[in-house]
């Protein structure tokens, strides 16, 4: 089976897609949560990093088994948005962390959870 490391890692992924999605229902939308540069956008944008950070760390630790439950686009994406995140803070295109949140972090949770009832 898995390492605990690696379902750690996968765990805080999972728990980073709650915490986003917490955001936005505090704020009442994707968009509204967005516009809010100093807090909603802020707190979405670090969670969207530590998430491909997760990603990288299973990667690079050889957790090549536990990441093929996951669609491969959904890991180089996430890994893109965060450079792109990490290197153009300013310029980060809003309209695809939205695509992002609504279309692949549900996927990305989904599978989260999955790994994770394994471990039971």
């Amino acid at each position: 089976m898995y390492s605990d490391k690696a379902f750690n890692r996968i765990e805080t992924i999972r728990k980073k897609i709650v915490f986003i999605n917490n955001i936005i229902h505090d704020y009442g939308n994707v968009t509204k949560a967005l516009e809010d540069e100093q807090k909603g956008r802020a707190a979405i944008l670090m969670h969207l990093t530590s998430i491909a950070e997760q990603f990288g760390k299973l990667l690079h630790n050889g957790e090549l088994e536990i990441l093929a439950h996951f669609d491969k686009q959904d890991i180089k994406g996430s890994y893109e948005l965060r450079n792109f995140i990490a290197h153009d803070y300013e310029g980060v295109d809003l309209y695809i962390v939205e695509e992002v949140i609504r279309e692949r972090l549900p996927c990305i949770k989904e599978a989260a959870e999955r790994v994770l009832n394994l471990k039971e």
